[in-house]
């Protein structure tokens, strides 16, 4: 994985500026630095490389042989070896062993449908002189970054939006994206927390000749519609999903440099290990965090899967003390706003890979969009996946009793914004946004008057989904998953939690449930499959059960969370929360009605523990904001 950066300016560009705004990005690449710009000094490449395939022959930009279309890249281009024998056999020359390089001669052989022959997490920029024009794309589900600016002045594009304010744009709070993520938690697809710094969305590419911008779709996720009937046996679709599954990680344990694993106490982690450890035929470094409170803190179930499988088990074990420490160069890294302190946690986890010598660590992120995995999901399958026989409502309370941990953050609790849209347009309402507008109304009431309007945030954000190409006729948990993938994996546990946290200590993550030809194989799995009388996940862990222990086979999903602030906060933490939420800083956060807070932040105590839990992501929010306008210089709001 690299940073990457690009500027196309109406006037000649400052390229000083413009090498400087290049290392901002240097935690995404200490291993090298390169740039091109055009004759007319009007456009700039920039590439900052963590070198991980062809470490030495690999440096960007790279250019083809005639020297007039340039590539740089940030990721990862699974099966490169055969995509490159394949090109050479086209009369394609290489200059390096990078993998990246292949995307450049794909673009040459194939013009703008290259992208279909491309597999992995990636985030790429290519310039054709011959055309004129700029290329941009991001991977399917947004596992890697790309933000842009289009202004008068031209076009930035950045791995990073802290590179595009380096080049010159200004940093201001985008104030519907904000009030938008106080009310469902995320930041519309399109766009950032930061005025006129737009994201391209996941599965899409941009083409920008200098004067018009144009961005398309080149991928979705396609459930099928109902009834979906099955094609094989039960046997044989759990191993046809092993065998998906087993190539997915073989490609990914492909790398020049030493490579190690998550491992949590579940079952995704635990399956991507053991099935590593089987193709690479010898244990594997593996880390996990440890948190100190019961019934978060998830050691024991590490420790035995990785003695289980006789593979060293490194801990990192994160304290209150760690939160204060690292939680604002954590919200620096990932630009957005964080709802619980595993922020801090996955930042720690990452430095400490590093540590240890790593540059690339297998991740179990995708495993539950890919496959039903989240307690919500088997929420609605109870309320809504047998509507014709009334549901399953009997078994909504040993799910709430058995999850009671995450009310308030994936399961609802309380009142909740109005979700008449949402219901309008689906004709039932997910239960994870049942609990984002049960946050969202513990939010809002915290908002200044001024910043208190009549938007419906809810209906701004399904209305910008295709209902009837992607919704309409598809299973409820197959629609939820959909939505579920778009909003949360895409702008907060990819970005914030994954990339944000690794990169900011330059560690590659790779995310073997979000192959998408194993994702495209999951999506089309009858409902039975992915949940099984209640049970999550079912054909992982009847395709892992030969490789895992009892324990991690028969246990439930166990998301990671770290204790909540709201609730087990000590004496020093207390104090440097409140002295945040007090300061000049926050101050900068004009959303927020000072004396709401003040007023919330006194009737904590005396909440109980439910609702103290249920209130950390209003306190994590308020708190990570803060930070942001201190670390990014944030003033008033930019409508």
């Amino acid at each position: 994985m690299c940073g990457i950066a690009s500027l196309w300016s109406k006037r000649p560009l400052n390229k000083p500026k413009f090498e400087d705004a290049l290392d901002t990005l240097s935690h995404r690449g200490p291993d090298g630095r390169g740039t091109w710009y055009n004759e007319r000094g009007t456009l700039a490449l920039g590439h900052r490389r963590l070198s991980i395939i062809g470490l030495d022959t690999g440096a960007q930009p790279i250019s083809n042989q005639s020297g007039t279309i340039h590539l740089i890249a940030n990721g990862e281009f699974y099966g490169h070896e055969n995509i490159r024998r394949d090109l050479q056999a086209k009369g394609h020359h290489f200059k390096t062993n990078s993998d990246s390089e292949i995307a450049l001669h794909l673009y040459v052989e194939y013009g703008l449908d290259f992208i279909r022959h491309l597999r992995g997490e990636f985030a790429f920029i290519i310039y054709d002189e011959t055309q004129n024009r700029l290329i941009a794309l991001r991977d399917r589900f947004g596992i890697k970054p790309l933000c842009f600016t289009h202004n008068q002045d031209g076009l930035y594009i950045a791995s990073e939006a802290k590179a595009i304010f380096a080049m010159g744009v200004k940093a201001e709070w985008d104030e519907y994206a904000f009030i938008h993520s106080c009310n469902l938690q995320y930041t519309p697809t399109a766009r950032s927390l930061f005025k006129g710094v737009s994201q391209l969305q996941p599965g899409h590419m941009m083409v920008y000749d200098g004067e018009a911008l144009n961005i398309t779709k080149y991928w979705d996720i396609n459930f099928p519609t109902e009834p979906i009937t099955p094609q094989r046996s039960d046997e044989e679709y759990i191993t046809a999903f092993r065998d998906e599954f087993e190539q997915s990680i073989r490609l990914r344990l492909r790398a020049d440099v030493p490579l190690c694993v998550h491992l949590s106490g579940g079952l995704d982690s635990a399956s991507i290990a053991a099935t590593a450890m089987k193709i690479h035929g010898a244990p594997l470094d593996c880390f996990t965090v440890s948190f100190a409170h019961e019934g978060y803190d998830e050691l024991p179930v590490a420790q035995e899967m990785a003695d289980h499988l006789g593979a060293p088990l490194h801990v990192v074990r994160v304290s209150q003390d760690d939160l204060i420490n690292t939680i604002e160069d954590a919200v620096y890294y990932s630009e957005g706003l964080a709802i619980n302190g595993h922020l801090a946690g996955k930042y720690l986890l990452n430095k400490a890979i590093r540590a240890k010598g790593f540059k690339v660590a297998l991740s179990g992120e995708g495993a539950d969009e890919a496959l039903a995995g989240y307690p919500h999901f088997r929420e609605d399958m109870a309320r809504f996946g047998d509507r014709d026989n009334g549901g399953q409502a009997a078994d909504l309370q040993s799910l709430y009793q058995s999850n009671d941990k995450l009310a308030g953050v994936f399961l609802a609790h309380g009142k909740t914004l109005s979700l008449d849209a949402v219901n309008a347009a689906l004709d039932y309402t997910p239960s994870f946004l049942s609990a984002k507008a049960s946050l969202g109304y513990r939010a809002a009431a915290l908002l200044s008057d001024e910043y208190i309007t009549s938007t419906d945030y809810f209906a701004d954000m399904i209305g910008s989904f295709d209902i009837a190409g992607q919704l309409t006729g598809r299973h409820v948990v197959n629609q939820s998953s959909y939505l579920w993938t778009k909003l949360t994996l895409a702008n907060y546990i990819l970005r914030t939690l994954g990339d944000g946290c690794e990169m900011a200590h330059s560690i590659e993550g790779r995310v073997p449930f979000l192959d998408h030809h194993l994702f495209e194989f999951a999506a089309k799995l009858p409902m039975h499959l992915k949940i099984k009388d209640m049970v999550e996940k079912y054909i992982l862990r009847e395709s892992s059960k030969p490789l895992i222990t009892p324990t991690l086979y028969k246990r439930q999903k166990h998301p990671f969370i770290a204790p909540p602030v709201s609730r087990f906060a000590g004496s020093m933490l207390h104090d440097y929360i409140q002295d945040m939420l007090r300061s000049d800083h926050f101050a900068h956060v004009p959303f927020w009605d000072k004396s709401k807070v003040r007023n919330w932040l006194d009737s904590l105590p005396k909440m109980d523990a439910k609702d103290q839990s249920a209130a950390e992501p209003i306190l994590m929010m308020l708190f990570t904001s803060s930070l942001i306008a201190k670390r990014y210089k944030l003033g008033s709001a930019a409508k």
